[in-house]
């Protein structure tokens, strides 16, 4: 299994003076090193990541980590990473589409090793994490379950829906739905729709194809996704002090 990782945004919510969001610290260590290490304590193979603002600093972690030179980490740059995540997945399309079970990963999200453990060894081979403590609002990326099935992925879902949990922002997939998922994205960016989210291209492949994904239910491990400077405060007083160490010998 391969893991993308999107890591090119500007993170403008969190205001001025910022790293990029993959480069924040917590513990001593930035985003990028902890998905580094528990991508690699999971047995992933290989992991791309999508870079745009200020992607040399992303590419100078990764020598410094050792990533970079040991062939485990490599980057591709998006040019056109203000125009919108869609394009990010986009410029991943070949990733996408190599005919490898995928790994797509926001990376700005903090979180205990357990919920990758949870989703790599599903027995779905298409799956969402869902935590169903969520806040209220439109912030939220929301999952939603009929049933036993899930009908919508959405900010503001349109399907009637029995309940609904957050994603956590991590997505297995296998090589069919990657490679249909990078068609959903050229299809947008071709299209002249690259201001909207990636979320809605993988939308678009969970509607077409019901009964494709599943879920697995990470209720009360912790995680928290970095958007403004109040996430940065609250991953560092209430998150970090509750994840779970990473087996010895797991690190980078």
């Amino acid at each position: 299994m391969k893991a993308v990782i999107l890591a090119a945004g500007v993170g403008q919510r969190l205001g001025p003076g910022h790293p990029p969001k993959a480069l924040l610290e917590f513990g001593g260590k930035s985003l990028l090193a902890r998905h580094l290490e528990i991508l690699r304590h999971a047995g992933i193979e290989r992991v791309t990541i999508a870079t745009g603002h200020q992607a040399p600093r992303i590419a100078a972690e990764l020598t410094a980590l050792g990533a970079s030179q040991s062939g485990f980490a490599s980057c591709v740059l998006n040019p056109d990473y203000r125009d919108g995540s869609i394009v990010s997945l986009w410029a991943m399309r070949e990733e996408l589409a190599g005919g490898a079970d995928i790994l797509l990963m926001d990376a700005d999200v903090l979180y205990d090793y357990r919920l990758m453990t949870r989703l790599l060894s599903s027995g779905h081979g298409n799956c969402f994490l869902m935590d169903r403590r969520i806040e209220p609002g439109e912030e939220p990326v929301k999952l939603c379950v009929k049933g036993e099935d899930l009908v919508d992925f959405h900010k503001i879902p349109r399907n009637p829906y029995d309940f609904c949990g957050e994603s956590v922002g991590f997505f297995r997939l296998s090589p069919g739905i990657a490679a249909r998922l990078a068609a959903v994205a050229d299809s947008y960016v071709a299209g002249g729709k690259r201001g909207v989210w990636y979320e809605e291209a993988l939308r678009d492949v969970l509607i077409e194809a019901p009964g494709s994904f599943g879920y697995e239910d990470v209720t009360g491990l912790p995680w928290i996704e970095i958007d403004f400077p109040e996430d940065v405060l609250r991953a560092r007083s209430e998150i970090l002090p509750r994840l779970a160490d990473l087996p010895r010998g797991a690190r980078l």
